[in-house]
């Protein structure tokens, strides 16, 4: 029996919070790339602004308060849709998937002067000679250069006594060749000892904060083709075209002899592919698609700087190529009337941060020193992010609809990254959704986050800092046209 559900009231009460509905706490999510508005009858365009803040506090591992690192951030996102025939249609979808924003500031183990880090790196080159921190080097080094003077003096007498006795010379000329030896190598340990320390300066010199920004774009076409005896069924697929840049300064002792390393990555421009599979019988507003997105590979231009790698012999700077890979993702998005007037959906994301990594060239050659042939990489994660979000909407009337929604996402690992030290959130929302006529609308909607604790480590697994009680929230508002 054909259902008595009527489509015009459940389409008024069609969920609204997809202006605010993302996960941002797992690796770089951001947008949830939402593909809803390719899936709305007709043709359909919609326009989004969110506004994400949130309060991340910790302590680092001496003990310090570390305040809020998250910086407030806020993202555009826009679709536009239409049908071409009954069978075929065409899409563009922008958004912002993959971004991060952090500042660590007021004293702490990721702000100022490395100076644990600089005694630590005296201290195991020259702690079997009593020398343990900077004032012991500074002294070292005086005295070295005040031994090399006192050495060139003497060579300088014995010299001057050879040229007034040439009588001397089997004796003095030994003595010379021998001191020019010695000298030619006590200024080439001086050398190395004042580069060290100019090396040593520059990084104690600086007191800048840690920081981290990404930022990415997003083009999705898309073409689909319906089918099925009654076209409930949809495929469809397209390219994407995604750009993305990146900032990163790692400050203060807690990045041990990685600090005040820097990295950009230039804005770089590449390509992948979305395909998925969608499911619709309007009697009773049921839809339900399947989209896969594929990874897109990124050959950046780069461009880093690691002074504590002069110390290794290391060129400390690089500019150059390497390759950065966004991952793939999965997400399933369903909805179905549950009477006249009320909606049910649910949503539930995949990605594999757990094959993620960031490896700069002159961090992981640096790295290999201590930690292996293989080195190490600037970001990577343990787990694969998962995230449910269960919603309901009700139109209360014939203009206004109202929704809710609860959601878990994992995050992607614990410890993690000490750039986002977040594991995954409970999410609570609430919107609405008003039509002004019979093709325009606007909704706004809110989400509260409570953010899992976290413990931040380093490349090397070395646990720096640890986070806990924090949340956040969302808002959004987005404006929508239909004429079908």
């Amino acid at each position: 029996m054909r259902s008595s559900f009527k489509i015009k009231p459940l389409i008024s009460a069609v969920a609204v919070l997809s202006a605010c509905s993302l996960a941002s706490a797992a690796g770089l999510e951001r947008s949830g790339q939402d593909m809803t508005s390719f899936l709305q009858d007709g043709t359909y365009a919609e326009a989004s602004y969110a506004f994400i803040n949130a309060d991340v506090t910790g302590r680092d591992a001496s003990g310090n308060k570390v305040k809020d690192i998250a910086e407030p951030y806020d993202f555009f996102n826009f679709g536009v849709k239409t049908d071409i025939n009954d069978t075929f249609s065409i899409g563009v979808i922008y958004d912002e998937p993959w971004g991060a924003a952090a500042d660590y500031h007021g004293n702490n183990d990721f702000v100022g002067s490395p100076i644990k880090v600089v005694n630590g790196l005296i201290a195991s080159r020259l702690g079997a000679q009593g020398i343990t921190d900077v004032a012991g080097f500074k002294g070292y080094v005086a005295d070295t250069g005040q031994k090399i003077e006192a050495g060139r003096q003497q060579l300088a007498q014995a010299e001057a006594a050879l040229q007034a006795n040439p009588g001397l010379a089997s004796e003095l000329t030994p003595q010379i060749e021998a001191g020019k030896a010695q000298l030619a190598a006590g200024e080439a340990q001086y050398q190395k000892l004042k580069g060290l320390e100019g090396v040593l300066d520059t990084t104690l010199s600086n007191t800048s904060p840690t920081k981290v920004e990404v930022r990415s774009d997003n083009i999705t076409g898309l073409l689909g083709m319906k089918f099925g005896e009654n076209n409930n069924f949809q495929v469809y697929g397209g390219p994407v075209l995604q750009r993305l840049k990146a900032k990163v300064a790692l400050r203060g002792d807690a990045y041990e002899t990685a600090t005040n390393y820097d990295l950009k990555i230039n804005r770089d421009t590449d390509y992948g592919w979305i395909a998925g599979i969608s499911y619709s019988k309007p009697e009773i507003a049921l839809k339900a698609a399947l989209t896969y997105r594929s990874e897109i590979k990124h050959h950046v231009d780069t461009g880093e700087n690691l002074p504590l790698a002069a110390l290794l012999g290391n060129d400390p700077h690089y500019t150059g190529k390497m390759q950065v890979k966004t991952p793939e993702s999965v997400n399933f998005n369903f909805q179905t009337g549950i009477n006249p007037t009320t909606l049910a959906t649910a949503k539930v994301r995949w990605v594999p941060w757990g094959n993620f990594k960031i490896t700069p060239p002159l961090y992981n050659t640096a790295s290999k020193v201590n930690y292996g042939p293989k080195g190490l990489n600037l970001v990577d994660y343990d787990d694969d992010q998962w995230l449910v979000e269960l919603g309901l909407a009700k139109r209360v009337a014939p203009n206004l609809a109202i929704s809710g929604t609860v959601g878990w996402d994992s995050g992607a690992g614990d410890p993690v990254t000490s750039l986002g030290p977040i594991e995954g959130y409970y999410s609570v929302g609430l919107g609405a959704k008003y039509n002004f006529d019979e093709n325009w609308a606007i909704s706004a909607g809110g989400k509260y986050l409570m953010f899992g604790d976290a413990k931040g480590k380093i490349p090397n697994g070395n646990i720096v800092s640890r986070f806990k009680n924090n949340d956040g929230y969302i808002v959004g508002v987005k404006l929508s046209y239909q004429d079908k």
